[in-house]
């Protein structure tokens, strides 16, 4: 749906700063635990650089309680970028 997701890319800001999917969020993946706040009414949708670290940070959103897909990596992903 429509605005009902959030896209995050989960690698380190450096690589985050030289080029991302448009209005997505960075949260490097070694940094994902029950500390992070994510609206769980979205479903939230992770990209890194291989798939490697998406896997990681989609296991553990998962296991966190939210609806999440792997978008796998970053040069497969056809969205915007910027």
């Amino acid at each position: 749906e429509e605005n009902n997701y959030t896209i995050v890319d989960v690698r380190t800001s450096e690589e985050y700063k030289e080029s991302h999917v448009k209005k997505a969020i960075n949260i490097p993946y070694d940094e994902i635990n029950e500390n992070v706040e994510l609206d769980k009414e979205k479903t939230i949708l992770v990209y890194c650089k291989s798939g490697r670290r998406s896997k990681v940070a989609y296991d553990q959103l998962t296991s966190l309680g939210y609806e999440v897909y792997d978008l796998g990596a970053y040069d497969s992903i056809t969205l915007d970028k910027e």
